[in-house]
């Protein structure tokens, strides 16, 4: 038979480590939206309308780019604002989650050289209260991450302007 006090310090050790195995769990997620913060400070992006304008102020990264949350047909995604891509370039994971189809094939010539994708349109894509529809777009099958170019094919329609670390849409 077990000594009561030598079962009461298992218990207590058991707590311990319990506490401990809480406490970094906490201390993770805290630390993975610090992280998603500093990636994307655009996740909730506040819209005005100036003069029948739609208009959106965003937030450079710590990085130096501006990202933000927004949606492709109607589903969730983050842009990275890309004034020297031609189309959306939606990595070809993110693509497959928005059940978008593969087109013809393209060529674009990237600084990193020739890269091949896959044309493809997108029925809305909006950024804040601003949404175009019947863009195109490609899918990228190049690349590893989650953020989708938004290019020139988006861009062209709007005015934009940059001052300090702050870049305004408007539509």
């Amino acid at each position: 038979m077990t000594d009561p006090a030598e079962q009461q310090r298992r218990w207590g050790k058991y707590m311990v480590g319990a506490m401990w195995l809480l406490l970094l769990g906490l201390l993770t997620l805290f630390f993975n939206d610090v992280l998603d913060k500093q990636h994307n400070p655009n996740q909730q992006i506040a819209s005005t309308q100036r003069g029948g304008q739609q208009e959106i102020v965003l937030q450079r990264n710590k990085y130096g780019h501006y990202v933000a949350t927004g949606m492709i047909n109607q589903q969730p995604v983050v842009f990275m604002l890309d004034t020297g891509a031609s189309d959306i370039s939606i990595p070809e994971n993110v693509a497959k989650r928005l059940g978008l189809e593969r087109g013809r094939r393209v060529t674009y010539q990237t600084a990193n050289g020739p890269a091949i994708n896959y044309a493809t349109r997108l029925d809305s894509v909006s950024l804040g209260n601003i949404m175009l529809y019947n863009l195109p777009a490609s899918i990228n099958p190049n690349v590893d991450h989650e953020d989708v170019l938004l290019g020139m094919s988006f861009l062209k329609h709007l005015e934009f302007s940059q001052k300090g670390n702050s870049l305004t849409l408007r539509q």
